[in-house]
């Protein structure tokens, strides 16, 4: 039994020393701290050929920040549009309920993307308090999208997700 204990602990001695020879250890029992002439190998950081590259990169705004663009910027449509749009009676076929996401707000207009409908046609969207507005309803899967003219004219907030009545024309 002593000759295994012996065998062990010489083979964890065996494979063990390399390992503190790397960390220079196996001298006197502290780290050496290996010695460069200075100069020679030291590396030292390259200057930059241009100096535009030097300054820091453009990072976009922040979402809601003060430069990014308000909802008002990016509706196209005019205030004569918006009035037709609102004042259009919503007399129609009624399609049926979806709850509406706002959809692309570089697409302008007034339009409102459902399952609903299988081909374009006029319709409106009308909100459960009564306030309605004339769109033109497209075909699309999934979800239903109201474009952000539609938003603004039902004055809803644009994080908001509306419950409205489809009214096909």
């Amino acid at each position: 039994m002593p000759l295994r204990l012996a065998l062990v602990l010489t083979l964890a001695a065996v494979v063990a020393l390399p390992g503190c020879a790397r960390l220079g250890l196996a001298r006197g029992g502290a780290a050496a701290v290996p010695a460069t002439p200075a100069g020679a190998d030291t590396p030292r950081p390259m200057a930059r050929p241009d100096a535009a590259l030097q300054a820091a990169p453009a990072r976009p705004p922040a979402f809601g920040g003060a430069a990014s663009r308000p909802a008002a910027a990016l509706d196209t449509t005019t205030a004569a549009e918006r009035a037709a749009a609102v004042a259009a009676p919503d007399a129609g076929t009624v399609l049926g309920t979806v709850t509406a996401s706002l959809g692309n707000p570089a697409e302008g207009g007034f339009w409102l993307t459902t399952a609903l409908v299988t081909a374009p046609r006029q319709g409106a969207v009308r909100l459960p308090s009564g306030r309605s507005v004339a769109v033109e309803l497209r075909p699309g899967p999934g979800a239903a999208q109201l474009s952000l003219a539609a938003y603004r004219a039902l004055d809803l907030g644009l994080t908001d997700l509306p419950v409205v009545t489809v009214v096909g024309r």
